[in-house]
């Protein structure tokens, strides 16, 4: 077998785990063997098809986890208001219940709200912060 099938393969592998996965990162590396591929196919030794691999690969993964440093991590799903249309809107609390929730009438419906850890429950207008289940997080405007 050929040296640069060998890293073909590697390559084939390794994006195959990364389907299999769901890391990004796996794609990196194997844009390494894919340049220890065609450095075979050009007559390089196998140190420096190693050496380019682990270069090209290790160099590509340091460039994406600095790329992906730099960008926010996204919220989930129930406080990203991108996602769920409730994030940010305002209702209405009258009393709250012993139990630290409430019932608000919100877009045609009874809800329950609960406010969020460390604020104190008291009446008024309120925003939503996050959809827990069928239930609404509520911040104090």
């Amino acid at each position: 077998m050929a040296e640069s099938t060998f890293w073909w393969l590697l390559a084939g592998a390794a994006v195959a785990v990364e389907l299999v996965t769901g890391t990004f990162y796996l794609l990196m590396l194997a844009i390494g063997f894919a340049a220890a591929a065609l450095s075979a196919l050009f007559g390089a030794s196998t140190t420096v098809q190693i050496l380019l691999a682990s270069a090209v690969g290790g160099g590509a993964v340091i460039v994406w986890s600095r790329i992906r440093g730099k960008h926010p991590k996204t919220l989930p799903a129930s406080a990203n208001p991108d996602v769920n249309m409730d994030i940010g809107e305002t209702v209405m609390v009258d009393a709250w219940q012993p139990d630290g929730t409430a019932q608000v009438h919100y877009r045609g419906a009874q809800w329950t709200v609960m406010h969020r850890a460390g604020n104190l429950p008291s009446s008024g207008p309120h925003r939503v912060a996050e959809v827990v289940g069928n239930r609404l997080l509520v911040d104090k405007l």
